[in-house]
């Protein structure tokens, strides 16, 4: 049978363990690839009915990202949400809120993200939101989404006063007298979260679609979701994946997670880690993890460490009892469904591992950790030799640098966001970007990964741990191979004979064979020219 499509030039298949796997061409069938060799001989198994693409000087192709941790829901709905993100002060926040209100009709509740106290140098409070939105309910995440401002309507809406008790996992801040300020950290936050209308079925799908369009456009071709950041026991969100991949409306891949209020419903559905959801096909959708919690974040001071914050502090929480992550994991991987972790500090870390240690091999996909910001010497070996990925957002080290060289000292760079260590030691390593935490653009943590150093920092300010700078390959394959490797896919994210044919089309792109700084920090700013997903161009500039 003649190839249905012909892309010739140069083109990174990421074939074997290591190198570019560099091939003049490859041949594309019915979604998938079906050669990958020289021009000349492809050429031979086209006819005049095979759509040809030819790269231009300079231009390469490579499979298209997969983003290892994304929020799809989260980030799609976030586009109409309050932006805190870029507010420099206090005052200029609260400016945002006071137009937010007057655009936004009470009782509608108002909710964003991005407000973040180390940029401000002071927490914000209820009362801060009272004087440009009183009476209002209000919810506003940090930066990080493991703190939430709640104004004095919304807490009520919650019955949080004086006398609520801090739950398992949780923190109220509170004012001198012992009422709450409005801060509420990690468990503590989904007191009030709970009270917010879930948005309806058809607003989701729409924004979806949206962003979609707008992953496609950044090159990102496949997505492992870890779950919504909303409460869904009922996974319905699992069920408007089906209904939209019924109708052809994903544009990318997506392995789609359930968070632990939604274990028992996706064990009584029979749900497995890599099977189909619904009627959908697998290689579409398909079911991913179960996520769990094992501790907060570096900038909410919430990470659980395994020795004190420098200067004092405590050792931040562990969200979950360890022994209740074993629990669930165990449970989960008795239903087939396999556990990520969400882990930061170094003592979450050790956490994790322990309690996802005895579910390696039980389910199809590798146990995974998630962000592994501080790790310890011990525990980074402990990754390959247990079977369990590491899944990182090398992007976060771009906001959280100066906080953990702050707040961890020495052991910052030392032990801090080790991915060249995790992959010296043969762990798997994929890499994501915690949208929409930060945005949904790939490419300057895929930078950032091998230059240790932000341009936003300043020249001044020197590269972060630069012992752990990973190379342009490794980066790149963390970023398509080591995410299909932590799903046990031996063919996704790349473009060998079996491979679905997703890949990227990058103009002039720099040298993908040289690693040399300036080279590595033109790949921040990349963009496509084309993206292909199962064979069909679906986006083109």
């Amino acid at each position: 049978m003649p190839l249905d499509m012909l892309v010739s030039g140069r083109v990174a298949t990421f074939a074997g363990d290591a190198g570019f796997g560099w091939a003049e061409a490859i041949g594309i069938r019915d979604g998938k690839v079906a050669f990958a060799g020289s021009a000349v001989d492809l050429e031979s198994r086209a006819d005049p009915h095979t759509r040809r693409i030819e790269l231009e000087p300079g231009e390469i192709a490579l499979p298209g990202i997969i983003d290892a941790h994304i929020h799809l829901v989260d980030t799609a709905l976030a586009v109409d949400h309050v932006d805190l993100s870029t507010a420099p002060t206090l005052e200029a926040a609260m400016a945002i809120v006071r137009a937010a209100a007057e655009r936004v009709a009470a009782p509608e509740w108002l909710v964003g993200f991005g407000w973040d106290q180390r940029r401000w140098g002071v927490y914000p409070s209820a009362d801060d939101l009272e004087r440009v939105a009183p009476g209002r309910l209000v919810s506003l995440w940090s930066f990080d989404h493991h703190s939430l401002l709640a104004s004095r309507a919304a807490m009520a809406a919650a019955s949080i006063d004086a006398s609520t008790p801090e739950p398992a996992g949780g923190v109220i801040r509170r004012a001198a007298d012992g009422s709450p300020d409005g801060v509420l950290l990690e468990n503590a936050s989904g007191l009030v979260i709970d009270q917010i209308p879930q948005p309806e079925a058809e607003d989701i799908r729409r924004a979806l679609i949206v962003l979609g369009r707008r992953l496609l456009e950044v090159g990102v071709v496949g997505a492992h979701e870890p779950g919504s950041l909303a409460a869904d026991p009922s996974n319905r969100i699992l069920d408007l994946y089906a209904d939209m991949a019924g109708a052809g409306e994903l544009a990318l891949r997506i392995r789609a997670g359930v968070q632990d209020d939604g274990l028992d419903n996706a064990i009584e559905r029979g749900l497995r880690s890599g099977a189909a959801i619904g009627g959908s096909d697998a290689t579409w959708l398909a079911m991913g993890w179960l996520k769990l919690f094992a501790d907060g974040t570096l900038g909410s001071r919430t990470a659980a460490l395994l020795e004190p914050l420098e200067g004092g502090g405590g050792t931040g929480i562990l969200t979950t009892p360890p022994e209740a992550l074993a629990s669930l994991a165990a449970r989960a991987a008795d239903a087939g469904i396999t556990t990520q972790i969400h882990a930061i500090g170094d003592a979450a870390v050790r956490a994790a591992l322990d309690a996802v240690a005895p579910t390696a091999g039980a389910a199809t996909h590798m146990p995974r950790l998630e962000h592994i910001q501080l790790c310890h010497p011990d525990d980074r070996r402990r990754f390959a030799g247990l079977g369990v990925a590491a899944s990182v957002q090398p992007i976060h080290l771009r906001e959280d640098a100066a906080t953990a060289r702050r707040d961890w000292g020495a052991r910052a760079e030392s032990g801090g966001y080790t991915w060249k260590s995790l992959l010296d030691a043969g762990a798997v390593v994929a890499f994501g970007t915690d949208a929409p935490v930060v945005p949904i653009d790939p490419w300057p943590g895929i930078a950032l990964a091998v230059l240790r150093h932000d341009p936003t920092w300043g020249t001044e300010v020197p590269p972060y741990g630069p012992h752990e700078a990973v190379t342009l390959e490794q980066s790149l394959r963390a970023a398509t191979v080591g995410v299909a490797t932590t799903a046990r896919d031996r063919l996704g994210g790349r473009l060998v004979p079996g491979s679905p044919a997703d890949l990227i089309v990058l103009p002039a792109a720099p040298r993908a064979s040289d690693d040399g700084a300036e080279r590595a920090a033109a790949w921040a700013e990349v963009r496509p020219r084309l993206t292909m997903v199962g064979g069909e161009v679906a986006f083109e500039r």
